[in-house]
């Protein structure tokens, strides 16, 4: 995976370039705050997409889960800390294996 969707959360500096460290190329940020996020849609050269749990309302939440599932992007669901970013993102490199 080169190419990485954050969603949620919104000074994410330190944990982008943890997990461009740990092998994505390309970490994309939204940060979902305002209402009409929801129509925003999902850049296409996006490999994975991560929500911060912490910091987005459950209509968006449910908003990315659709498109991702539309365009058969691998989703995960994350608080903002590292530890549970890094065990959802490493959930997901298993089940690619």
């Amino acid at each position: 995976m080169t190419s990485l969707l954050v969603v949620g959360g919104d000074k994410i500096d330190k944990l982008a370039d943890k997990l461009e460290h740990h092998g994505f190329d390309e970490v994309i940020h939204v940060s979902g705050r305002k209402a009409k996020m929801v129509k925003t849609n999902i850049p296409q050269k996006v490999d994975l997409i991560l929500v911060l749990t912490d910091y987005i309302n459950h209509n968006l939440s449910s908003v990315i889960k659709r498109k991702a599932n539309e365009q058969s992007i691998p989703i995960c669901f994350a608080k903002r800390s590292w530890s549970s970013i890094y065990k959802e993102v490493e959930k997901i490199f298993v089940n690619q294996e």
